[in-house]
C-alpha cells in the first residue's frame, strides 16, 4: 500500500487548527510518549473531562491520534503518519525559502563582487 503523503486543504485546515491550541498540542506530545486513556490525560489539566475529550476529538477529526476501546476506557495514541504528512508539508515550505533566500544571496554576492575590466 502507497501512503498518500500530500495534504489536501481540508485536511490542512483540521490539523493546523488542532495544533492550534497549546492542551492539544500537549496531548499530542503525551500521546507521542506513551499511548494514554482519555481519564489519564484529562487528571493532568485544570479543566473538565468533557473539556479535554472535546480537545481529543478535534485531534481525532484532524487525524492527528488514533482512540480506540479497550473495555470501558477509550485509549488515545499519536498517528504518526498524519504527524509526517503535516511536518512533510512544512518541509515543502521551508525548501522553498531556503531557495528564496539562497537566490538574494546569490544576488546580493553578484552586487558585491566589483566589475572586472577587460
Amino acid at each position: 500500500m502507497v501512503a498518500q503523503i500530500e495534504l489536501g486543504d481540508a485536511e490542512i485546515d483540521r490539523v493546523f487548527h488542532a495544533l492550534a491550541t497549546s492542551t492539544r498540542r500537549d496531548i499530542l506530545r503525551r500521546t507521542i510518549e506513551q499511548e494514554q486513556s482519555v481519564s489519564t490525560l484529562a487528571a493532568d489539566y485544570d479543566m473538565s473531562f468533557a473539556a479535554v475529550q472535546k480537545h481529543v476529538a478535534v485531534l481525532e477529526a484532524a487525524n492527528l491520534i488514533v482512540k480506540r476501546a479497550e473495555g470501558r476506557e477509550r485509549l488515545v495514541r499519536a498517528n504518526p503518519e498524519m504527524i509526517a504528512r503535516a511536518r512533510a508539508h512544512l518541509a515543502h515550505y521551508e525548501a522553498m525559502w531556503r531557495s528564496r533566500i539562497a537566490r538574494l544571496d546569490d544576488l546580493m554576492a553578484a552586487e558585491a563582487t566589483p566589475a572586472k575590466e577587460a
